[in-house]
C-alpha cells in the first residue's frame, strides 16, 4: 500500500472511530438499517443510555441510547378504546393487543408512540413520550386561600404559575409520573402539557379547553389581574407594572409582552426542576403549542426545555414559523401533532381539525409532502402524526369529533393506500435528512 493510500485509510478509520461520521460516509448507509430504538446506523452520535439531542454537522438530531441517529416518527393516540387515555389511566386494551398494534406501527415505518396513548404502550420496545399534564392539572384547582371570583365559572382558567400550589401540584405529578420512568432507556421525554393558552388569542369556535373567547382574548395580564388579591399571581402582576411605571388602566402591548415572558418563564423553570428532582436524565419536549406560539412564551420558556414541540393542521407544515423559532431558541423542534382525514372514509369529518381532503389517496400524498419538508429543515428531530385509530362516526365522548385522523379503521383494518405509503416514505426520511 503506497504512503498517500494509508494516510487516506488511516484518517477515515479514526473518523469513524470518533461517531462523528461524515455525510459522505453516511451515505454509503441505506435507510432501513436500525438499532433496537430506531436509530439510524448512517450516522453517530453520542453513546449516553439514554435518548439525548445533539448537533452534527449542523443539523440537529435525537441521539439513541446506543448513539445512533434518531428521527422520531410517532403515532399520538394508540390506545384501544373509545376515549383518549389519561396519564394514569388503566389499561382497555385486551391481551396482545399493545403487541399487535407496535408490530403493525414498527411495519409502517413508525419508531414512537406519541401521546395520548395506552400505558401498555410504554412496554413495547419502542420509544415512547408521556405528558405530565403539569398546568392542566393545576388550573382546575381553586386558588389558595381565597374565593374563585364569579368571573371564573370553574376554578381558575389559568394556573396561578407563582403559586406554591402550582408547585406542589407539579412536584406531585413528577414524583408520581416521572420517578418510576428515570431509568427506563426506551422513554424519549415529557411534554409539560398540551395546547395550553399563552395570551391573546383570536379564535372562531365557542370555546378551547374549555375557556371561552371573552377569555382567550385578554392577556395573560389582563388575566392575572383578575385573580384574587391575596393570589401569588396577582401580587406579582401588581408589582411587575409598578415595577414599569405603568397603571392598571394604560396597560400597553409591551407591558402584556413582558409578563407574559415573565409567566411561562416561571411556568416553564417550575416544570423542569420538578422532573429534574425525579429523573436527571431523560429529555423535556416542551409544552405542545397549538399552531400559535408567541415570541415572549418562547423566550421565557425556551431555557427551560430541551427540545420545541407544536402542534399544526395545516395542509403543508409552518416551515417558516418553524425556522423562526428554531432561529429564536437555538434548540430543535419536534411536530407532535398533524394528520389529514378523507371524505371517501364515510365518517362525517365535521368535528376536529383541519379541512378534509378528498380521498385516502389524497391523505397518502399530504403525508408525503409534509414530512419530507419538514425533515428537510435541519432543526427538525421528529413528527407524529395523529392518531391510530378512526374516531367514531357519531362523535367521541367529551368533544364528539368524528373524522378519519387514523390509520386503522374503526375495526382495526389498515388503511392500505396510507400506510402503505407511510412505510416507503418513513424509510427514507434519514437520506433526506442528511442530504440538508
Amino acid at each position: 500500500m503506497n504512503r498517500s493510500l494509508l494516510v487516506l485509510v488511516t484518517v477515515f478509520l479514526l473518523a469513524s472511530a470518533s461517531g462523528m461520521t461524515s455525510q459522505a460516509s453516511a451515505q454509503g448507509v441505506t435507510s432501513g438499517e436500525y438499532d433496537k430504538y430506531g436509530g439510524w446506523y448512517g450516522l453517530k452520535g453520542k453513546k449516553t443510555g439514554f435518548f439525548h439531542t445533539q448537533q452534527i454537522n449542523g443539523r440537529w438530531w435525537l441521539v439513541t441510547p446506543e448513539g445512533n441517529v434518531f428521527i422520531s416518527k410517532g403515532v399520538a393516540g394508540v390506545y384501544f378504546g373509545e376515549e383518549e387515555p389519561g396519564p394514569l389511566t388503566p389499561s382497555s386494551a385486551p391481551p396482545g393487543w399493545t403487541r399487535n398494534a407496535a408490530r403493525q406501527l414498527r411495519g409502517w415505518g413508525f419508531n414512537t408512540v406519541g401521546a395520548w396513548s395506552d400505558r401498555e404502550m410504554f412496554t413495547t420496545e419502542m420509544a415512547y413520550t408521556f405528558i405530565l399534564d403539569a398546568a392542566e392539572s393545576a388550573r382546575r384547582q381553586p386558588f389558595a386561600n381565597a374565593d374563585v371570583p364569579d368571573y371564573f365559572p370553574v376554578p381558575g382558567y389559568f394556573p396561578d404559575y407563582f403559586s406554591k400550589e402550582f408547585r406542589e401540584s407539579t412536584d406531585s405529578r413528577a414524583a408520581k409520573l416521572c420517578a418510576p420512568r428515570a431509568n427506563d432507556p426506551w422513554l424519549l421525554g415529557y411534554f409539560t402539557d398540551n395546547e395550553q393558552s399563552w395570551g391573546s388569542i383570536k379564535i372562531s369556535w365557542d370555546s378551547w379547553n374549555g375557556i371561552p373567547p371573552s377569555v382567550l382574548q385578554q392577556s395573560l395580564l389582563e388575566n392575572y389581574l383578575k385573580f384574587p388579591p391575596t393570589s401569588p399571581g396577582y401580587q406579582k402582576a401588581v408589582e411587575y407594572l409598578k415595577s414599569r411605571g405603568t397603571v392598571k388602566g394604560a396597560i400597553t402591548e409591551d407591558d402584556m409582552d413582558g409578563f407574559e415572558e415573565l409567566a411561562a418563564a416561571e411556568y416553564a423553570r417550575v416544570c423542569r426542576e420538578a422532573i429534574r428532582r425525579y429523573d436527571p436524565s431523560h429529555l423535556i419536549l416542551g409544552c405542545r403549542y397549538p399552531q400559535y406560539a408567541p415570541d415572549p412564551v418562547v423566550r421565557g420558556m425556551c431555557p427551560f426545555f430541551d427540545v420545541i414541540s407544536m402542534n399544526d393542521y395545516h395542509p403543508r407544515p409552518p416551515v417558516w414559523k418553524l425556522e423562526h423559532l428554531a432561529q429564536l431558541t437555538g434548540k430543535p423542534f419536534m411536530l407532535t401533532e398533524f394528520s389529514f382525514k378523507a371524505m371517501d372514509s364515510g365518517l362525517p369529518n365535521t368535528k376536529g381539525a383541519a379541512d378534509p381532503v378528498a380521498t385516502q389517496q389524497d391523505r397518502a400524498d399530504n403525508f408525503s409532502h409534509y414530512v419530507q419538508e419538514l425533515v428537510a429543515i435541519p432543526s427538525c428531530v421528529g413528527f407524529h402524526w395523529f392518531e391510530y385509530r378512526d374516531e367514531p362516526a357519531e362523535g367521541r365522548q367529551g368533544d364528539g369529533e368524528n373524522s378519519n385522523y387514523g390509520l386503522v379503521k374503526k375495526d382495526g383494518t389498515a388503511w392500505e393506500v396510507l400506510t402503505s405509503r407511510m412505510r416507503e416514505v418513513n424509510a427514507s426520511l434519514e437520506n433526506v435528512a442528511i442530504r440538508k
